[in-house]
């Protein structure tokens, strides 16, 4: 059965399937012993539960499908995706954004997101991620950052920021970050 569950009406045509399952072993019920009658019931009741249970398994392997396809388009987009914590610690990130750093993902866990912006940028970064955690309104901010890698190798950032807070966890900076190193050295040798 491949309708959506929709409370009541689901229970309705469930029964009403179970029902016809067994409908052959149905006993008369103007003939029928209570113990008949029960039993008929229980049967029904088997079958349906089963057809849930079915249901439930499909939509189980479905949900993890679903995970699985998210998990591989965060995990290996173009894109490192960081999540900062208000300490400017990093939280989260996916195996474009370690690669990008160059340090393993373990590693940068609850490290300080600071150690990869480069010395001139670094004041730069804290004003614009103080202002981006106390500004209630902070919205999103796009900006441009010198960064360094795990080896000292520079490349130039572009960081999409958007602060993220809900009632049941604590605020974060979503950090979209991409190397524009050799788009900016060709718009400089162009201008």
């Amino acid at each position: 059965m491949n309708q959506e569950w929709d409370g009541i009406e689901r229970r309705k045509s469930l029964r009403a399937a179970a029902e016809a399952m067994v409908g052959s072993l149905s006993p008369n019920h103007l003939a029928a012993q209570p113990t008949e009658i029960l039993l008929h019931e229980l049967l029904v009741h088997k079958v349906e539960l089963e057809m849930q249970n079915e249901e439930l398994r499909r939509a189980h392997a479905a949900m993890e499908e679903a995970r699985d396809h998210y998990a591989d388009l965060y995990e290996f987009a173009p894109v490192a995706y960081i999540t900062i914590n208000r300490h400017g610690m990093i939280s989260e990130i996916n195996l474009t954004g370690a690669a990008l750093l160059g340090v393993d993902r373990a590693k940068l866990i609850h490290q300080r997101f600071s150690t990869f912006v480069s010395d001139p940028d670094k004041d730069r970064w804290y004003r614009l991620f103080l202002n981006m955690m106390e500004n209630p309104k902070g919205g999103q901010q796009k900006f441009g950052l010198e960064m360094k890698r795990a080896d000292g190798m520079l490349f130039y950032g572009h960081l999409d920021c958007l602060r993220k807070e809900t009632a049941n966890a604590p605020q974060v900076l979503r950090v979209a970050l991409t190397d524009i190193t050799q788009q900016k050295a060709e718009s400089e040798q162009v201008g």
